[in-house]
C-alpha cells in the first residue's frame, strides 16, 4: 500500500506537548506514531498501564492525550480495555453510542512482559477487538532502573549490578512477541524507529484497523537506563535491526511474515557498543561474553527465518 507521509505527518497530534518526558526517549516517539495511525474521524479510549509513560504524560486532573484516557496499575492494562471494550459493544448494539471508538493500551515492558502479563494473555485469549502496545525499554526505569524480563543478557542494571562478581543480567531477554502470537489472535507485529518511522506506522495502522486483537511489541530505548546521548535513538534503532537484535516481522493469522532482512547483517558489537550499559563487555577479559552474545542472537534470527519461510 502506498502512503503519501506528508499527509500523514499533518493530521492533528493527538500526543499534546508539554508531558514531561525524557529527551531522547522512546516511549513519546511510540505514542505519538501509534496515534497518528488512527483515522481523524474515529474517537480512540487510551488505556496507559504505570510506568514512565505514565507518570510522564498524566497528572490528575490533566492529561497529554486528546482522546479518552484511562490510568491503571500495572497488572491491569489488558482487562481495563477489554472491559471498555466490551461496555462499547453492549452500549452500541443498544443504539446509545453512534460514533466510531478505537481502543489502544500502552504498557512498558515492566507492565506487559511481568506484571501485566496475565490480564494481557486473558484479553488476547478472548479476541478483545484492542491494541496493546509495549514500549519496550528493557527494564523498570521509572522506579530506578531495575532488571525485567525483557532486559536483554549482560545488561547493567541495579538490581543486576556490574562488578567484581557480576556481568550483569544473566538470562536472556524473553521473547514475547512469540508469547502473544501463539494465543492465535489476528495480528502481531515487532518494530522499531526504522525507515523514518514507515515500518511502526504502517503496522499500527495495521493494528488498529484489523478486527480482533492486536498487539505490537516496539523498541522505545531509554537514555538513562541504556546511557547513550539523546540524539542517538534512531542510530540505535537501526544498528538494532541490522545486527538482527531486534527483527522487524509481523505474525498475521498465524502466518509469519519477515519485513527486513538485512544485507549484510552486523556484528552485535555495533549495536552493543552505542550504550553504556554493556560497556563492560568490551573489557579484554569479556570476548567470550560478546561471542556467546552473538551467538544467542545468531540463534534467534535463525529460529525466525524458519517460522518466516514455513
Amino acid at each position: 500500500m502506498a502512503y503519501n507521509f506528508k499527509e500523514v505527518m499533518n493530521k492533528p497530534e493527538r500526543l499534546a506537548p508539554g508531558h514531561r518526558l525524557c529527551a531522547g526517549c522512546g516511549a513519546g516517539i511510540t505514542v505519538r506514531t501509534v496515534l497518528r495511525a488512527l483515522k481523524p474521524e474515529d474517537h480512540a479510549v487510551i488505556g496507559n498501564a504505570t510506568g514512565c509513560l505514565e507518570v510522564s504524560s498524566f497528572m490528575y486532573p490533566y492529561t497529554a492525550y486528546e482522546d479518552s484516557y484511562i490510568h491503571n496499575a500495572f497488572a491491569c492494562a489488558g482487562a481495563t480495555l477489554a472491559g471498555v471494550e466490551t461496555a462499547y459493544n453492549a452500549l452500541k448494539k443498544r443504539g446509545k453510542i453512534d460514533d466510531t471508538y478505537k481502543f489502544i493500551t500502552f504498557g512498558g515492558d515492566g507492565g506487559t512482559y511481568d506484571i501485566g502479563i496475565q490480564s494481557l494473555s486473558g484479553a488476547m485469549e478472548r479476541n478483545h477487538d484492542l491494541v496493546y502496545v509495549c514500549y519496550d525499554n528493557g527494564a523498570y526505569m521509572n522506579t530506578g532502573i531495575q532488571r525485567s524480563s525483557a532486559t536483554p543478557m549482560y545488561a547493567d542494571t541495579t538490581t543486576t549490578p556490574v562488578g567484581k562478581v557480576s556481568n550483569g543480567k544473566m538470562q536472556n531477554r524473553k521473547d514475547l512477541a512469540a508469547i502473544i502470537a501463539s494465543h492465535n489472535i489476528p495480528y502481531v507485529a515487532q518494530t522499531t524507529f526504522t525507515n523514518n518511522m514507515k515500518d511502526l506506522y504502517v503496522k499500527a495502522e495495521k493494528a488498529i484497523y484489523t478486527p480482533g486483537a492486536a498487539f505490537l511489541n516496539v523498541m522505545a530505548p531509554c537514555p538513562r537506563g541504556w546511557r547513550y546521548e539523546t540524539s542517538d535513538i534512531a542510530n540505535i534503532c537501526k544498528l538494532a535491526v541490522e545486527t538482527c537484535y531486534w527483527p522487524l516481522f509481523e505474525v498475521v493469522d498465524g502466518k509469519w511474515i519477515l519485513n527486513y532482512e538485512p544485507k549484510k547483517k552486523l556484528p552485535i558489537e555495533d549495536f552493543l557498543k552505542t550504550q553504556g550499559r554493556f560497556k563492560h563487555l568490551f573489557k579484554p577479559e569479556n570476548e567470550g561474553l560478546l561471542a556467546q552474545y552473538q551467538e544467542e542472537v545468531d540463534r534467534r534470527w535463525e529460529e525466525l527465518q524458519f517460522r518466516c519461510s514455513r
